[in-house]
């Protein structure tokens, strides 16, 4: 079998950081992990190839070379996923495709020949064992939850890390917690499932031989679901492992707002090489955390939450979310407010959205309130529900935050304020790569000379001339503001603003 696992185009978002990746020379944030992770569990004699259209585009050659054509797809990925299935269908090759996307909207995919869906550890065996038998079914799905230490190593060998800016890795999968519009818990569950210490010491390895050397995300939805198991087994042996190997790796990932009460895990997280963490906030409204029973950030002192963890030397990332039924007219300038007091550097920001399958799209059908499909993007200006607020002055307003915090003047002084909290412990060797000298001369010209803003860059450098490392944070933090000015300007040009959710049609697929 010649198999071609592809990884549909992702449109500019504000994860996507296109904007800032020209600066470095990258083609991509992530590799796809779902697919090299496939690409392992399929038979060893069988010829795979992978093509992430992020990084590389597909030709018809490709296509042609292929008996089987693997997909797997996001739902914010759509437009792409279905332009591979249309050519492929035009040159007669079957697909076989998965995911988040096809899992969520199953009849949307009628010209997929199998659609195998939920966890592959469990619905992609059974399928490769009809097809080897000539007996392959049109749908795999499954309820029940695998152990993670059925899940082989990814196939490194497969992609160009030259073309990426961070590698990936999962230790575990599902969260706790159960916020009405998150749809991890209908994709993974509340139940944690982790895999040994040694199947994570493993993939480091394999990232070190492959030659990484840089920054690690790590996948998890909530990485401290199970605090014991970090501290007691994954992150002494993470630590260890670092030492050895002479610190090649700073990691980053995603986390709840609990972390915070653990000092011992933030301190060997730090330890381990952790040195960035994202936290849903969504809002210091606690009666809109209540309405979407976020119950962990609910009367909490979310401020000094923030400080303790970027005292432990960890910088947080933190989304926000604008649009819940509680929101009152002043949430917009609270927000701003909070995001600035507490240099919040990275704050994405979006619209309230129901994805599909969760509590929330649940309770909107019941009150009529489901307008289209959402994007998979909230923060594109659009919402598939119909909000309290007139639609208008939530989305003006959410134009003003935006454009407030990643203004020059705004991001700068946040820029600052992070830096001044911040406890840096360098934790990671700091290598000096030819991309960064590339990345200075790069933002020079296009932020510090282009842009309208530009004093403020200027004026933040030489502030930040007092300590090297704070330099090249500042530099990085400069660019991805670069990129989120840009990201919201283009979306906002777009014409999203022009879509009242009132106004589109749900169709079948929402029904």
């Amino acid at each position: 079998m010649n198999i071609l696992l592809v990884n549909p185009e992702s449109p500019n978002t504000f994860w996507s950081l296109k904007n800032a990746l020209y600066f470095v020379s990258k083609k991509a944030m992530l590799p796809p992990l779902g697919l090299l992770t496939i690409a392992s569990m399929l038979p060893e004699d069988w010829n795979k190839k992978l093509i992430d259209l992020n990084t590389t585009a597909l030709t018809d050659e490709h296509l042609a070379w292929a008996d089987y054509v693997f997909l797997t797809a996001m739902v914010v990925q759509k437009r792409s996923a279905d332009q591979i299935i249309a050519r492929c269908r035009q040159l007669d090759k079957p697909v076989v495709a998965g995911g988040p996307l096809v899992t969520a909207f199953p009849e949307a995919f009628p010209q997929v020949d199998h659609l195998v869906m939920n966890e592959a550890e469990l619905t992609l065996p059974a399928f490769l064992k009809d097809l080897q038998a000539g007996r392959a079914q049109p749908f795999y799905y499954t309820h029940d939850r695998p152990a993670l230490e059925r899940t082989p190593l990814p196939m490194w060998s497969l992609i160009d890390m030259k073309k990426y800016a961070l590698m990936s890795i999962q230790y575990s999968r599902g969260c706790p917690f159960d916020c009405e519009f998150c749809d991890v818990t209908t994709l993974f569950g509340r139940q944690i499932r982790v895999k040994r210490k040694d199947h994570v010491i493993g993939e480091l390895d394999a990232l070190y031989r492959q030659g990484w050397r840089g920054d690690v995300f790590f996948v998890d939805d909530n990485f401290i679901g199970k605090k014991d198991g970090l501290k007691q087994d994954l992150l002494p042996a993470m630590i260890e492992w670092m030492e050895r190997n002479g610190r090649p790796f700073a990691f980053n990932t995603q986390a709840s707002i609990n972390l915070a009460d653990d000092d011992e895990l933030m301190r060997l997280m730090v330890r381990a090489g952790f040195d960035c963490v994202f936290i849903g906030i969504e809002s210091n409204n606690d009666d809109s955390l209540a309405e979407c029973n976020k119950l962990q950030n609910k009367g909490r002192d979310l401020h000094a939450c923030v400080s303790r963890i970027q005292r432990a030397g960890m910088q947080v990332q933190a989304g926000f979310i604008l649009g819940f039924d509680h929101d009152q007219p002043c949430v917009f300038d609270r927000m701003i407010q909070f995001i600035q007091t507490n240099g919040i550097v990275t704050a994405m920001v979006g619209l309230l959205n129901a994805p599909r399958g969760t509590r929330l799209y649940q309770r909107m059908l019941r009150e009529n309130r489901i307008a289209r499909l959402s994007s998979g993007d909230n923060t594109d200006y659009s919402t598939n529900i119909i909000p309290r607020m007139d639609f208008e002055k939530l989305v003006a307003g959410y134009y003003r935050v935006v454009s407030t915090i990643y203004s020059p003047k705004y991001h700068s002084q946040r820029i600052k304020i992070f830096l001044r909290n911040f406890n840096l412990k360098r934790q990671t060797v700091c290598r000096f790569r030819r991309w960064d000298l590339l990345a200075f001369l790069r933002s020079v010209w296009h932020i510090g000379i282009c842009e309208k803003g530009r004093v403020y860059y200027w004026r933040l450098l030489f502030w930040s001339l007092r300590n090297p490392h704070y330099f090249r944070m500042a530099v990085t933090f400069s660019i991805y503001g670069f990129h989120f000015r840009k990201t919201f300007e283009q979306m906002r040009q777009r014409g999203t603003t022009e879509r009242h959710p009132a106004l589109e049609h749900c169709g079948p697929a929402v029904s």
